[in-house]
């Protein structure tokens, strides 16, 4: 009698399991075959908030909850030039769910300054698309004992080693426009890095730091507004949103220097979810409210292929690596 009730028991139990298990086995496959994206996206940042990347993340992140119902977490990891969240992403699962939103210092520039990386990012990435770029700014501070380009080449000529300028942190574009200038005009001026652009904008605008080279979009309020004066733009040619402002060129032709940003996913991913995403974003940035959020903020919308975006990342890596090596760029 006892058999028979272990026996009876254990049949029970045994049911109780294969039905446990049938229903882990069919919400497995029902998580397999859901199309992507089916949960959160983690999308990394390698600055604070306040910059032209964590702008641009933000409205992609927005639009991708808007068109597919899955919220999108923008995780703002800055540090080491913000080469931090890029190898976070770079040894994440090739899944979709982590991406990395970043700018041409992680994606082409930091190869050339860092002698060791924890990533490469021409091998270690799955390119998605190069959203947009803009070109870097020279500001200062109102108060500044100059008004123009040539005003401060004057200034620091006569004082040199005195000036310093502000930077979103070495190795950027930013930073390397910077030292385009210096090696064109012939001055001398400190450089000091922040993590990010907003801390050095506080400090300009505050006096502590009487210059600052960085990316458009991170500035443009404060110069509408007279909180600080945009001393010369990198652009090839005027910006539309700053038209009063003179490009570094009119004085040193040939002066070019633009950031841009753009997302990517860990090497590996499928090429089908890269390709979702790629068509996705090329459509958002044809969105009329999306464009007018990028270009009020100095931003050119370029959009394209994953294959165009790896060409860009290859063709920028060589052209900054002559500019690190001429200037003699090192990390901090």
């Amino acid at each position: 009698m006892f058999r028979a009730l272990t026996c009876k028991y254990l049949s029970i139990g045994l049911l109780v399991n294969m039905i446990f298990l049938s229903a882990v086995d069919i919400a497995c496959a029902q998580s397999i075959t859901k199309p992507y994206p089916n949960r959160q996206i983690t999308l990394y940042v390698p600055f604070p908030p306040g910059g032209a990347t964590d702008l641009m993340a933000r409205t992609i992140g927005q639009r991708i909850l808007k068109k597919w119902g899955q919220g999108v977490v923008i995780e703002n990891k800055p540090g080491a030039g913000g080469m931090l969240a890029a190898a976070q992403v770079a040894k994440a699962l090739p899944d979709g769910y982590a991406l990395f939103f970043g700018s041409s210092a992680q994606l082409s520039v930091n190869q050339s300054i860092y002698p060791k990386m924890s990533y490469d990012a021409q091998k270690d990435f799955a390119p998605i698309i190069l959203v947009g770029g803009v070109p870097n700014i020279l500001v200062a501070n109102p108060n500044a004992p100059f008004k123009s380009l040539a005003e401060l080449i004057q200034y620091a000529r006569a004082n040199p080693g005195i000036l310093s300028y502000a930077s979103p942190g070495s190795g950027s574009t930013a930073h390397l426009t910077a030292e385009l200038f210096k090696t064109q005009s012939g001055i001398n001026i400190v450089h000091i890095p922040y993590k990010g652009a907003a801390g050095g904008v506080t400090d300009v605008i505050g006096g502590q730091v009487p210059l600052m080279f960085v990316s458009m979009p991170s500035v443009m309020e404060h110069i509408k507004s007279g909180k600080l004066i945009g001393i010369a733009v990198a652009g090839a040619s005027r910006s539309s949103v700053l038209p009063d402002v003179p490009t570094f060129a009119e004085t040193f032709p040939g002066f070019e220097s633009t950031s841009w940003y753009g997302l990517v996913a860990p090497t590996g991913t499928p090429p089908s979810i890269v390709a979702l995403l790629n068509n996705e974003i090329n459509l958002m940035l044809t969105d009329p409210e999306v464009k007018k959020i990028f270009e009020d903020q100095g931003i050119r919308i370029y959009g394209g292929s994953p294959s165009q975006f790896s060409a860009h990342i290859k063709s920028e890596a060589t052209k900054w690596a002559k500019v690190v090596e001429k200037a003699n760029v090192k990390a901090d």
